[in-house]
């Protein structure tokens, strides 16, 4: 298989940078929901289930030793709290 042929630290530094990325998504809409002026459409279980799933993520990348997994899903973590937070108390 082709994936066998793809050294681990390609896929390491791959995720770290896709990982990243996405944590930027969550940061955009932070941004756009401090930038509201009425209350949150955002469902508090959609916002905070998606915080377990990076929180799960962050717990099963330093179990393994896997710096992608657990810095960019750590990083996610703290970012969906902020939304979660923001989500319930504005």
């Amino acid at each position: 298989m082709i994936l066998r042929k793809i050294p681990d630290s390609v896929f390491e530094a791959t995720g770290t940078v896709v990982g990243f990325a996405a944590s930027m998504l969550i940061a955009l809409q932070i941004q756009a929901e401090l930038g509201r002026e009425s209350r949150s459409t955002l469902s508090i279980s959609y916002v905070g289930g998606f915080m377990l799933i990076f929180l799960f993520w962050t717990v099963y990348g330093l179990r393994f030793k896997r710096i992608a997994m657990w810095l960019t899903n750590g990083t996610a973590t703290v970012l969906q709290a902020t939304l979660l937070a923001i989500t319930l108390f504005r």
